[in-house]
């Protein structure tokens, strides 16, 4: 491939990047504390993203260990049980025995002893029938992983209905797949001939079990019992209300002010399935992720989660499947179980631009149904915020222009998300330095393409600054090649996080609420195998969200640019990208300043010469995030592979300065008296 040589660096003319200003291992940071900006910074902008998919609230945010607790069929798409099947080939054997995913025979020797029974359960449609061998233990089993490196107490409880036989049930975790060797033992006398729940708790000894290894939690029975079981319950005895406490703990850590509930799953989710008795609420397939839904992570445990972590709720309404009174009986629910009683964020609907999601209008469509939605939400409760749904900043023109016909004072905000494949670039195949070059850029034609969003918002009689932008998602992904490129798990990630939030804050004029996607999984917080971790992008978004910042002041460097072009296929063209993105903030009584740095260069440590004027500093800390390459990650076994590192900063009058390792963010703040 033909390359060129631009100061000093090779770099192919795939994406034809070149450095306008000399290559230099130093550069001069200007802060000018006098030159404020005219608006201040909203803590919305620090908002994040919760929606059931993958392991964010079932098996993540939500501490119930079992999955299927009522035996249910039909919970998983063919896709996603083909899945579980490969991952868990002993499944099979479990599906030929008539037992519902992921349940299996606790011993597979003893044959088939299960039934399944519709329209006779404690809970949903089906319960099971376990039907016992004299002398043997015949029962069901569920691998599962234990959060033993914090808790070793659990409590649990299940429903029976005794059909005939001895009436003794035993419930255990055991080694996995070694029925013979149980951890713990309780046993349960179930005698009623109605549905009775029964409780119980299980006390697991220390060094049993390791963190991170696999068990077994069984329900059996030992004579010639016949007995229907229904909605299984195993939980942490630390469990705060539901939640996991890891996670709450991590959540609130991050200081978000808004959680966002919502997502694809929205324009089928109706939210009465979700309240009222836990126990009784139905399992039922989540149609936009192919996964179960059980509806025990309802609007009251998502409020309390929001309540237990400081945030306020910020919910996407149903514009797919709901209807406006749906929609406007939810904002009243909220309002009386939420301690603001009234005035919070609602998003009328969810990418509707999108045919993935349920029952999406056309365009022709789009402003009848999202005036309808917002008259009834607005009857509800006249203080409500609302979000209308825009399209994404590469190609909102059209899609907005239709919402824009809409009355003024219909919607409050437009809507825009960028949920970006990393690994897709233009042209040939490109080296490792063009990708992550191509992707760090992004963050900056955003901001651009933002102004034009908002340029044409204003253009509109009656919006003027009436209307501004919430960025309800945003997240970069590797897509599903495995592909190593920069994305929410690595530290390359962190960069572009970084870098997305030093233009939020330049732009916070235009765009008062932003939602990171999300605050479980994505760019947040993870759990795999009962260990709970951040990822690097979730550090990256704390040392922003955490910072004490009320304006903007002037900021330049000159570390010099580089262009991009037949870069990431969504924005591939984007000139003038700073080496070193600087952001420099004042808290509001004026006594501490911020400065954020992104090093975007993937070859160079930076020396950063910071000249101040109008802020003399008498103290300073720094915290940095960085490593020794841009494809390392946090994992459940490497939780803080990636951290923030802290030192203390020397102050030489009313300069600073401060080495900026390659593809990192920092965060500098000063203290004056």
């Amino acid at each position: 491939m033909k390359s060129v040589v631009s100061s000093g660096l090779v770099l192919s003319l795939f994406w034809a990047a070149s450095l306008v200003a000399e290559e230099k291992r130093s550069a001069t940071i200007k802060i000018d504390a006098n030159q404020q900006s005219g608006f201040t910074i909203p803590r919305t902008i620090f908002g994040t993203f919760l929606e059931p998919i993958g392991n964010s609230t079932y098996n993540g945010l939500w501490a119930e260990i079992l999955q299927n607790p009522s035996f249910e069929e039909g919970l998983w798409s063919a896709p996603q049980a083909a899945k579980m099947l490969l991952d868990e080939p002993s499944l099979n054997t479990a599906s030929r025995l008539g037992l519902p995913l992921p349940w299996e025979p606790l011993d597979e020797h003893l044959g088939n002893r299960y039934e399944p029974r519709w329209g006779d359960a404690a809970n949903s449609n089906r319960s099971l029938e376990i039907i016992g061998v004299p002398g043997h233990a015949t029962g069901i089993k569920q691998k599962v992983f234990l959060p033993v490196h914090r808790e070793l107490q659990y409590q649990g409880s299940f429903y029976a209905k005794h059909l005939s036989g001895a009436n003794r049930i035993e419930i255990s975790l055991r080694l996995r797949s070694q029925p013979d060797q149980a951890l713990v033992t309780t046993e349960i006398r179930a005698q009623e001939q109605t549905w009775t729940k029964y409780d119980f708790a299980l006390s697991l000894p220390a060094s049993k079990l390791s963190p991170l290894e696999a068990a077994d939690f069984a329900l059996a029975v030992d004579g010639d019992e016949r007995v229907l079981v229904d909605q299984v319950s195993l939980m942490p005895r630390d469990a705060v209300d539901g939640l996991d406490p890891d996670m709450v703990r991590l959540a609130k850590e991050m200081k978000t002010p808004l959680v966002r509930f919502g997502g694809n799953f929205t324009s089928a989710y109706h939210w009465r399935d979700g309240v009222g008795d836990r126990e009784k609420r139905v399992s039922m397939l989540n149609i936009a992720w192919g996964i179960p839904e059980y509806n025990t992570f309802g609007t009251d445990e998502f409020l309390r989660f929001c309540d237990l972590i400081g945030a306020q709720p910020q919910i996407a309404l149903n514009l797919g499947s709901g209807t406006p009174e749906e929609a406007a009986d939810w904002v009243r629910y909220v309002d009386r179980h939420w301690k603001q009683h009234g005035g919070l964020t609602w998003e009328l609907g969810n990418e509707l631009w999108g045919n993935w999601n349920l029952g999406s209008p056309t365009l022709d469509q789009l402003p009848e149904r999202t005036l309808q939605f917002s008259k009834a939400v607005r009857a509800a409760d006249p203080q409500a915020l609302l979000i209308a749904t825009g399209q994404d900043p590469d190609h909102f023109a059209k899609w907005n222009a239709a919402q824009l016909t809409l009355p003024p004072g219909t919607f409050d905000y437009m809507a825009t998300h960028f949920v970006v494949r990393t690994d897709q670039l233009e042209g040939p195949q490109a080296g490792a330095d063009a990708v992550l070059a191509a992707n760090f850029a992004l963050p900056v034609e955003l901001g651009r393409r933002l102004h034009l969003m908002h340029d044409q918002i204003n253009q509109i009689p009656g919006y003027g600054d009436k209307v501004r932008i919430a960025f309800t998602e945003w997240l970069f992904h590797g897509g599903d090649s495995g592909a190593t490129v920069p994305q929410f798990s690595n530290m390359g990630g962190a960069v572009m996080v970084g870098g997305f939030l030093d233009m939020l804050l330049q732009n916070a004029f235009a765009v008062p609420i932003s939602d990171m996607t999300g605050i479980i999984e994505f760019a947040g917080i993870w759990k795999k195998r009962g260990r709970v971790y951040g990822t690097p992008s979730y550090y990256a978004f704390r040392m922003y969200s955490t910072a004490d910042v009320d304006r903007t002041v002037a900021s330049t460097n000159d570390g010099g640019t580089y262009n991009v072009e037949h870069g990431v296929t969504r924005l591939p063209k984007i000139e003038a990208v700073p080496n070193l993105d600087t952001v420099a903030a004042l808290n509001r009584s004026g006594d501490r300043m911020t400065i954020f740095v992104v090093n975007r260069r993937r070859d160079l440590d930076v020396t950063g010469n910071i000249e101040i004027n109008g802020f003399a500093a008498i103290e300073g800390k720094a915290q940095v995030l960085s490593a020794s390459n841009s494809n390392i990650a946090n994992d459940e076994e490497r939780p803080e592979s990636v951290v923030p590192v802290e030192s203390n900063v020397r102050l030489q009058g009313d300069r600073v300065q401060f080495v900026f390792p390659r593809a990192s963010v920092s965060r500098i703040e000063l203290r004056r008296r």
